[in-house]
């Protein structure tokens, strides 16, 4: 193995440190906010803005992120947002005033947002030859989607220290990736006509998508058909209309409608979309579920997904990648997804008095396969076809749609879960009975989510291993 071969899989491992920290940031903060709560003063309303600030900025930001990076240089702008984040964490961790932990958290948002859309495109973009890029983007794929049950672990870990850790903990990662990222990541040349930001379109989506994040994260305090829930939706429905109008005459696009031509690239979305919403309900709901009914604590929840994410392990590290240059990526996507939404249906049986061998441990082992064997496909098809030059607003759009599928979905099965609890109860059923009902709605719905990808998939996905393998020149 050459000396350039074995640097691209060092600078793989940077890249995945560096995507681990923000997908660990999107779950390790739920574990910690009765602590931020009573340490900060928080109200029950306001507290949401822990989470609800980070979310704005991060779905908001993903699009423009990943072209910032096409435009301005992958590495340059990665770096760019790894600091950031990683300024923003040490903010966090400081923080004593309610107003200063919401503000780091929005900037934190707008870091990890940059940082999570170009790790993709530099990870298709080092790794040109297929066997290599398929288990390139197996080991990303195990990171993307283990990385939130591990968060719930390291919370439970950290947050028995102190709340303040689990930003902290970001500190030391942060600087170590940044000083890794300037030996092992290239500068890629990319010959481009123009550099010219579309600051038109780029408003307008930005703007859409905090709109409709903010309506989504909201609409189960204010109510899904209030005021304030069909206004900021029906804003940023506009705002999207208004981009797609732009998109179409402007002279260099912020995001080519040609992408969506691509028939693996739209497919991969739209996958995308019911993968993330399935997986939400998984983690988010199962959580719940143990928590709630079963009585468990947070550091037992975490145990609880480790068979899962060793799965995805045994997977993402090696199985995936023979898999997909195996059989493509069309069957190991829909099989996947099949897989996941058979522990989801599993999941929706678990009995009030449930036992983790029996009613657990089986649905985590489906999932845990599921993840494994779906993601690597999913992020392949959602780049395949795509010049380097477009790369990074590839990857921004699937993480968009992952973004938007999971907290819309997340936002739907916790209505349907709450509205089930309350009909039970109000029909005099006892709260364990009533609260286990309205999770097997949620799992239910989310195994229909899984399946209505694994169908779309084995419809319309087009039989392949890889995305287009560009040329990188690496200075």
């Amino acid at each position: 193995m050459n000396a350039g071969h074995t640097k691209r899989w060092w600078a793989l491992i940077v890249l995945c440190l560096g995507a681990l920290m923000i997908v660990l940031d999107t779950t390790i903060v739920n574990v910690a906010l009765p602590s931020i709560r009573t340490s900060l003063g928080f109200t029950e309303v306001s507290l949401a803005w822990v989470v609800n600030a980070y979310l704005l900025t991060f779905g908001g930001f993903l699009l423009l992120g990943g072209r910032l990076g096409d435009l301005y240089g992958h590495r340059k702008v990665f770096l760019i947002g790894l600091t950031l984040f990683t300024c923003a964490s040490l903010a966090c961790g400081l923080a004593t005033a309610q107003w200063f932990l919401i503000v780091a958290r929005a900037i934190q948002g707008l870091g990890g947002a940059i940082v999570n859309a170009v790790a993709l495109s530099l990870t298709m973009n080092l790794f040109t030859v297929p066997q290599d890029r398929a288990k390139a983007m197996g080991v990303f794929g195990f990171v993307a989607a283990g990385g939130g049950s591990i968060g719930v672990l390291l919370g439970g870990l950290l947050t028995t220290i102190n709340w303040h850790w689990i930003f902290l903990v970001n500190i030391p990662i942060g600087i170590t990736v940044f000083i890794f990222s300037l030996l092992l990541l290239p500068t890629t040349r990319m010959e481009l006509t123009h550099r010219h930001l579309d600051a038109a379109g780029a408003s307008t989506v930005t703007a859409s998508l905090i709109f409709v994040n903010y309506a989504i994260v909201g609409g189960n305090t204010a109510g899904w058909l209030s005021l304030q829930t069909l206004g900021l939706l029906a804003v940023g429905i506009f705002l999207l209309l208004a981009f797609l109008v732009i998109e179409s005459r402007v002279r260099a696009p912020l995001m080519p409608l040609r992408l969506f031509a691509l028939r693996n690239v739209a497919t991969a979305n739209v996958v995308g979309i019911l993968w993330a919403a399935a997986m939400f309900s998984w983690f988010f709901i199962s959580a719940l579920y143990m928590q709630l009914v079963l009585g468990y604590a947070p550091l037992q929840i975490g145990l609880a997904f480790l068979p899962a994410n060793l799965i995805m392990a045994v997977f993402s590290l090696g199985l995936s990648a023979k898999i997909v240059m195996r059989f493509g990526i069309k069957i190991p996507l829909a099989s996947g997804l099949a897989f996941a939404a058979l522990g989801l249906g599993l999941l929706a049986r678990a009995p009030i008095d449930g036992h983790f061998l029996l009613d657990i441990l089986p649905s985590m082992i489906f999932l845990g396969i599921g993840a494994g064997v779906a993601f690597n496909p999913v992020l392949l098809a959602a780049m395949s076809g795509v010049e380097q030059d477009e790369s990074g607003l590839a990857s921004g759009l699937v993480n968009t749609s992952f973004m938007m599928g999971g907290a819309l979905g997340l936002a739907i099965l916790a209505s349907l879960a709450a509205s089930r609890t309350e009909t039970l109860l109000a029909g005099g059923a006892d709260h364990l009975s009533a609260l286990t009902s309205g999770y097997h709605a949620a799992f239910l719905v989310g195994a229909l989510f899984a399946a209505a990808g694994a169908i779309l998939g084995l419809l319309f996905i087009r039989a392949g291993t890889q995305a287009r393998s560009p040329e990188t020149a690496i200075s």
